[in-house]
């Protein structure tokens, strides 16, 4: 049974289950209706998950970019503005500059970057990029000198020096 259907098939036992308890609210209890209530939303989260407009409705916020959740975010964390999502053009952080400054703080320096490429300061991009190849054909993790920490550094680098 496909997933749609049994959502489906949920969504009708719970319809039924509210309408039972409302018509024994109005004959006998006002409690039954209560209890009817947290059914009849139930029943309405599944029936409009069966029929596909969550999924288009969570398809349209992500092409529009709009929240679904509040503008705060979930458990007091601020919006994330520089994030655009899995989807998103890119992939990650909306400006180049915020990336950059990102990996500027957390990253290597200049200076231990060119270190481990062993290039000068004065070096062009054709010469980071040439060695760069050569540094990871030596350190390597699939090669007999290789060194998983060694090849993670070199990555860094080149990366530090190619903004």
């Amino acid at each position: 049974m496909p997933r749609s259907q049994l959502v489906l098939a949920l969504a009708s036992v719970f319809a039924g289950l509210t309408v039972v308890l409302a018509v024994l609210g109005f004959a006998y209890s006002p409690v039954a209706l209560v209890v009817a209530l947290p059914f009849g939303a139930t029943t309405y989260a599944l029936w409009y998950h069966a029929s596909g407009r969550l999924r288009e409705r969570a398809r349209r916020n992500v092409r529009t970019g709009r929240r679904t959740t509040t503008e705060r975010g979930g458990f007091g964390a601020g919006p994330r503005e520089d994030w655009t999502g899995p989807r998103g053009g890119g992939g990650g952080f909306r400006d180049t500059r915020q990336r950059r400054a990102t990996r500027r703080s957390t990253g290597t320096s200049m200076r231990d970057a060119y270190r481990t490429l062993g290039l000068d300061p004065d070096a062009d991009e054709s010469a980071i990029k040439r060695a760069y190849r050569e540094k990871v054909k030596e350190t390597h993790p699939d090669t007999e000198d290789g060194s998983e920490r060694r090849f993670k550094r070199v990555n860094e680098a080149y990366e530090r020096l190619s903004e």
